[in-house]
């Protein structure tokens, strides 16, 4: 069974020869450079032969060329610092304009992407491309207190913001529809308890992530929908046109077993990338694995952690969480 028939039939719930795994990590510094960054990606899927590949570049890449600045100081994550937000005042977000996807940061990771092409054969492994929410955007040029204070202050002005981030993702969409991708990662930072209300969300999360998540092309055929924050709104998102959740499990609620009972299709998760793949042992890998195997009972199940794998993660625990599913986890 190939790749894209394991993750296919996983998808719909039916039987398959074992379950699909993946971990995707950041890469600091190669980031920076589109050749870096595809031959990273492309050595760490040879390496491990993951079941799909989750291209990760800064998350900044997406807002850079819309005036912010960072640097990477060393976060295991391999996250960046951001040392310059473009939005300083509420007059600011109207003076956003929309931007083109074959220039600057975005062009130069479509460059990557058409390298990551040429060196892995996507026809056989799937690629999928992080797309950042507009609101987890938005948050990226102002800061996350700051745009709460907006939201709140000043909503006319975000939503204008917002209008011309969401056209930028439009663009970014259609100039996507000429590679070969899979789909994408839709990350949602907001859609959380602990940052906002529902009711805030649906205002100014939801409109905008529908209309990116509607506008998908249909041959995209494994979408996967992250959810970030230890609190998601799974409820509220749960009608979201993808093909797979992959959020936080092992932090917080729902579970595995519940999140799978309010979608459709996959869910991705099982592992924390910090207590069970950054700081745990191959055996406790396999146990904990085990067990969430055994709680969708193996099927429309990813195996995965809630996010990002840290960049000084043992390469013991990759390998284990690569091999566990070999033989059904056993």
């Amino acid at each position: 069974m190939n790749k894209r028939e394991r993750l296919e039939k996983t998808i719909a719930g039916e039987q398959t020869d074992r379950i699909p795994v993946a971990l995707w990590r950041h890469w600091p510094g190669d980031d920076q450079r589109a050749a870096d960054l595809a031959r990273s990606t492309i050595e760490f899927q040879k390496t491990y032969d993951w079941d799909f590949v989750n291209v990760t570049p800064a998350s900044s890449f997406c807002v850079t060329d819309f005036g912010v600045q960072d640097i990477w100081e060393g976060n295991l994550e391999g996250t960046r610092k951001s040392t310059r937000y473009p939005v300083n005042r509420s007059l600011d977000w109207t003076e956003l304009r929309a931007l083109d996807p074959t220039r600057g940061a975005l062009g130069r990771h479509m460059e990557c992407l058409r390298l990551i092409e040429g060196g892995l054969d996507i026809q056989a492994i799937p690629v999928i491309q992080p797309i950042f929410s507009p609101l987890a955007q938005a948050q990226q040029l102002c800061g996350t207190d700051m745009l709460l204070r907006y939201i709140r202050t000043n909503p006319d002005r975000v939503h204008t913001g917002l209008n011309v981030i969401t056209e930028t993702v439009l663009r970014l969409i259609d100039a996507l529809r000429r590679t070969s991708i899979a789909g994408i990662y839709y990350a949602v930072q907001h859609a959380d308890y602990d940052t906002m209300s529902e009711e805030e969300y649906k205002i100014f999360g939801m409109p905008y992530d529908r209309k990116i998540l509607d506008a998908l092309p249909e041959k995209w055929w494994f979408n996967m929908l992250h959810l970030h924050g230890s609190a998601p709104m799974f409820r509220l998102v749960s009608d979201y046109p993808v093909q797979a959740v992959n959020w936080h499990d092992r932090e917080g609620e729902p579970d595995l077993a519940k999140g799978k009972s309010q979608i459709v299709g996959a869910v991705c998760g099982g592992l924390s990338q910090w207590e069970h793949v950054h700081f745990g042992t191959p055996s406790s890998i396999r146990d904990t694995a085990r067990e969430a195997i055994t709680q969708t009972n193996g099927r429309r199940f990813i195996l995965s952690t809630g996010g990002a794998a840290m960049i000084s993660t043992p390469l013991s625990n990759i390998r284990a969480v690569r091999e566990v599913v070999e033989n059904g986890g056993a």
